[in-house]
């Protein structure tokens, strides 16, 4: 292909804005979307997440991030619920304390007095916002069981106490490509994708 065609070509790719400031899920998007033909822009819209649903925060990050920019941008909202808690702390997962370490040592104290095995599942809402265009939804969930060790220094988040049923495995302690088999993020973009809404792309 000469430089020529090859700049025209990147030229026509279409572009998709990931709204986020999370190095961890922009990782996973650009894995999760590599074959779609996209090239894809990191924007931290820096919404605050005052919604009362996953929907609600995803479309805030969304839309934000697209009248921003001017391009389609994705938002997602994800947490993990725990059964023994009352779903707790769903939306409010990345509340919890202001590191990682200190939100998953709090998850952990709070079931300690609970029976195991302590059911869980991860929550994963995309929402697809286009200047012009109504926002779209998409939806992954996973479930499985919080561990009271972390096991695993792989993904990001609750994944070193988060144990895949069937595996044996948390998410921390799985490869990138197995942790795409069963994530609730991986699921809710391959429902973007099975809907053929980036195909649409006006941008």
């Amino acid at each position: 292909m000469g430089k020529s065609a090859l700049s025209l070509r990147l030229a026509e790719r279409r572009r998709l804005v990931i709204a986020t400031g999370n190095t961890g899920k922009l990782r996973e998007y650009r894995e999760l979307l590599a074959g779609a033909g996209l090239e894809l822009i990191a924007f931290d819209s820096e919404v605050e997440e005052v919604g009362e649903t996953y929907r609600e925060n995803a479309r805030l990050k969304a839309e934000a991030a697209a009248t921003r920019s001017g391009l389609a941008a994705l938002g997602d909202d994800s947490g993990v619920e725990v059964e023994a808690l009352g779903g707790f702390p769903g939306i409010r997962s990345a509340r919890l304390g202001p590191t990682q370490e200190e939100r998953t040592t709090e998850l952990l104290r709070r079931l300690e007095d609970k029976p195991r095995p302590w059911n869980a599942r991860f929550v994963c809402v995309i929402a697809l916002a286009e200047p012009g265009h109504p926002t779209k939804f998409f939806e992954g969930e996973c479930k499985g069981e919080i561990v009271p060790e972390l096991r695993g220094a792989a993904g990001f988040g609750y994944d070193p106490v988060f144990l895949v049923p069937g595996t044996g495995k948390t998410f921390g302690e799985m490869p990138a490509e197995e942790k795409r088999l069963y994530s609730h993020r991986a699921r809710a973009v391959r429902a973007l994708l099975e809907s053929n809404a980036l195909d649409r792309l006006s941008v």
